[in-house]
Formats: C-alpha cells, sequence, structure tokens
C-alpha cells in the first residue's frame, strides 16, 4: 500500500496527523475517524480496506488475516492505492469562490502523477494496483490515465439485526418498489414497469430520494415487504439490492447487465428472483409469477437471507466472512485468474526465443 498524504485519505474525514504522521493509530478506536453515514455508507469500501490493510500489522489489533501489508513492494500480489475517491467527490467537486478546478480533480491529477512516476507502476503498467472508485462519478479524470488497473465494485454497507427480521405474515406487502423511477439509458424499463404495476394490489411502487429520510422510509418499506424489485438504472451495480438484502426481502433482480459480487461462490438463485428484462414488461408476468411463488419457498429464501447478510456488512477489526474479508477473497481468487491468463499467453514465449536467437 503507498503511504499517501492524509489529503487523499482520512484528512478527508477531517483527521489530523500529528508530527508527520500519515496514519491514524488503528489499534485505538478513538483516534479512528468514523465515516459518515446514510448514503455514504455504500461508497465506503475505501475506508474500510484501508484500516484492514493498517491492522494487519498492528500487534494490538485482533482481525481475520486474508489480506497483509508488507513493506517490499515486489513481494506484493497487489498494490492498493488508498485513495477515498468517492468521498472526496462528494465533498470537493464543487468549485468554491475564484478557484477554476476542484480539488477533487486537483486530487486526482496528483494521485495520476505519482502512480505514473513509481516504478512499481511502470513493472506492471498497473495491472496489479487496487482502485478504488466506486460512485459512479468518482475520478472521472484519472480513469481515463489508470484503466489498467483493477477496479473494485461493492456497492453496500448497511445493516439489519437478523433477530428482528418480520417473518412472511408480518409482511403485508407483496411486492416493493420507491426510487428514480424516470432514468437514462436501461433505467427506462423503470417507467413501463411502474406503469404496469402501480395499481396493483398489494404492490408500493412510488418515487422516492435519498433527501428527507428517503433512506429510512425505504428500509422500513422493505422490512415489510415480501419481495423488493431490483430494476436496471444507469449503473452496472444497485445499493438497493444490498438494502434488500439487509431487510430480508428477497430480491426480485431486473436487470439483464447487473454485476453482482462474489457471484463465484454465492449462489444466488437461493435467495433471489432472477426475471429477464424483456419478460418483466409484459403484462401480467410479474405479478403471476409473484404471486404463484409458495409461502415455504419463500421462507426458505429468507431463510437464506438471513445467513449471507454477514458477507454484506463492514465491520473493524474484520472477521471471517464479513464484507471486507469477501472482498479480500475476491481478489485473490482475481489475481490468480490473472496470473494464469498471462501464463497461458507466454507459454510459447521461449521457443520463440530459441528460433530468433539462431
Amino acid at each position: 500500500m503507498y503511504d499517501l498524504p492524509p489529503e487523499f485519505h482520512f484528512g478527508l474525514l477531517g483527521w489530523k496527523e500529528d508530527r508527520n504522521q500519515i496514519w491514524p493509530n488503528v489499534s485505538n478506536l478513538n483516534q479512528i475517524p468514523s465515516y459518515p453515514g446514510g448514503l455514504n455508507l455504500q461508497h465506503s469500501i475505501e475506508y474500510w480496506l484501508t484500516l484492514d490493510l493498517l491492522s494487519s500489522v498492528s500487534p494490538n489489533v485482533s482481525r481475520h488475516c486474508t489480506a497483509v501489508l508488507i513493506q517490499n513492494s515486489t513481494q506484493a500480489d497487489v498494490i492498493f492505492v488508498p485513495f477515498f475517491s468517492s468521498l472526496s467527490y462528494n465533498r470537493r467537486s464543487k468549485i468554491h469562490g475564484t478557484e477554476k478546478t476542484t480539488m477533487d480533480k486537483i486530487l486526482q491529477q496528483k494521485l495520476v502523477k505519482f502512480l505514473k512516476g513509481r516504478d512499481e507502476w511502470r513493472r506492471s503498467g498497473g495491472k496489479n494496483h487496487i482502485i478504488m472508485a466506486h460512485h459512479p462519478n468518482s475520478m472521472l479524470f484519472a480513469r481515463r490515465h489508470l484503466g489498467s488497473s483493477m477496479f473494485v465494485l461493492a456497492d453496500f454497507g448497511r445493516r439489519l439485526d437478523a433477530r428482528d427480521s418480520p417473518s412472511f405474515q408480518e409482511r403485508p406487502v407483496l411486492v416493493y418498489f420507491q426510487g428514480a423511477i424516470y432514468r437514462k439509458d436501461g433505467g427506462v424499463i423503470r417507467q413501463k414497469l411502474y406503469h404496469l404495476l402501480k395499481d396493483e394490489k398489494d404492490v408500493h411502487f412510488t418515487f422516492g430520494s435519498v433527501s428527507s429520510g428517503g433512506v429510512r422510509k425505504a428500509s422500513r418499506g422493505m422490512s415489510s415487504s415480501k419481495f423488493c424489485l431490483n430494476i436496471a438504472g444507469d449503473t452496472p451495480s444497485s445499493n438497493r439490492l444490498f438494502d434488500a438484502i439487509a431487510s430480508h426481502c428477497v430480491p426480485v433482480i431486473i436487470s439483464d447487465e447487473i454485476e453482482l459480487p462474489f457471484e463465484d461462490v454465492l449462489d444466488y438463485s437461493k435467495f433471489a428472483i432472477f426475471v429477464r428484462a424483456s419478460d418483466a414488461v409484459k403484462k401480467g408476468y410479474l405479478m403471476k409469477l409473484l404471486r404463484r411463488i409458495r409461502r415455504d419457498k419463500w421462507i426458505q429464501m429468507w431463510e437464506r437471507l438471513k445467513e449471507i447478510g454477514k458477507h454484506f456488512e463492514y465491520e473493524y477489526p474484520s472477521k471471517s466472512g464479513d464484507a471486507v474479508d469477501m472482498i479480500w477473497q475476491m481478489i485473490h481468487r482475481k489475481v490468480s485468474y490473472v496470473h494464469e491468463r498471462d501464463g497461458r499467453k507466454n507459454r510459447y514465449d521461449m521457443s520463440q526465443k530459441f528460433l530468433d536467437a539462431i
């Protein structure tokens, strides 16, 4: 992990370094800056992974050691870039006073210059670098220059105690959706479904936003519903899906392009319903499908949701099977795949070198 100045990470949370200190003392929970709540949590992955790496070399922190920070970069499997890019966008992307460019863009420019000048970047062309650019508008400048690196998507972060999960009979709403109805690109399907479902019995399908307590209202609505719609928007992921998982509301995924985390180790069909977008917009199709799912089948999926919920929860220190641990394992599998792929590409290089030497 690069020792970037605090302005790239914890400084964005108001943390003040002491005597050229780069990192907070992670062995003392009182000295660790807290991450802002609400909608910010879905973009907090860089915060949790950075804390976890720092704790791996702190003797006073007991954690599950999936990833360990080392000093010799030539021995590292991956190089982690600790830039809180989503937080930078949320807090530094507006021009103030006489400024000609945003502080967020200035940080991106500094980061690109820093990385391009490092031997670690030049050795791999950036392919072994892990960069967090989770908010869809974060690092818009830097992405063009750092596209060879690995970007991690993990659109979750909410919590709900499984012990307080309402049962089948305690969820009077059959189908729930609350969010932006009019979206660009692939999100046009939301409009079609709205007109198909808005007058259906036991269906809650309304416009909603994150302001004025919208997140809390949506969480309560999901907790009172049996099925929660996860409809294509204009990004390849959806925090709404993970809100449904946290609320133990069986997700109904209507998005042909959605990217699902940990899908190579989690069988989503055990706790979610997948519907092709072309089928979902057929009149009567979706309601007929959901009304035919029996109570016992729903309970099976509900129980599985309660079991897998821990995989989508961040915590510090990290524990086996939590979101931080699952993300590191996912990165490890990705790196192993890349090494295997590169190995196959290089199979015949030595033969060609022998021929070239003749």
